[in-house]
């Protein structure tokens, strides 16, 4: 049921539905502000099976993949790692879509947040789209406050996309 969620380290088992759940997610958040050829590529690039293999597991900066799970199906993803001595970033959080509001998001936070607090984390930093009004809200619900604007990391040529810089103590 709704109730009975996991959350864990991914395995070789979860990476389609990592996939899933991160193309979905982003699908759903971003078709309002940015163009399906900037989502497709980004999609194709980041989460494409071979990549999410090579992420499963930790390495430098990277925390690995976690997951929530709901009798074994991938309803979500978070991944981050340490940027720096004492901070550390959550670099993706995707849900599915049809899943938004259980509080899936905050238990995927802070399962990652206790795991980079172990690490010496006192500040996490997050980047958010300028327009993401279902990402937004979340971060700043969870005591996040914006401290910069920056061009986005996935722009190319003739995109201009913003990314919104966000940051917390832990």
């Amino acid at each position: 049921g709704r109730n009975m969620i996991e959350i864990k380290k991914a395995s070789l088992e979860h990476v389609e539905g990592i996939s899933r759940v991160c193309i979905e997610g982003c699908l759903d958040t971003y078709k309002e502000i940015k163009s399906i050829e900037n989502i497709e590529r980004n999609n194709q690039i980041f989460y494409n099976y071979e990549r999410i293999i090579e992420e499963l597991n930790e390495g430098e900066g990277w925390d690995g993949y976690i997951v929530a799970l709901d009798q074994s199906q991938v309803v979500g993803a978070i991944g981050g790692g340490m940027i720096s001595s004492g901070k550390s970033e959550v670099f993706v959080l995707y849900l599915d879509p049809e899943r938004r509001g259980e509080g899936i998001g905050t238990k995927l936070l802070d399962f990652l947040t206790a795991i980079q607090r172990e690490k010496g984390s006192k500040e996490q930093w997050v980047s958010v789209q300028k327009g993401n009004m279902k990402g937004i809200p979340f971060y700043e619900k969870r005591g996040f406050k914006k401290v910069a604007e920056q061009p986005a990391y996935s722009n190319i040529e003739g995109e201009n996309y913003i990314s919104l810089r966000y940051l917390r103590k832990i």
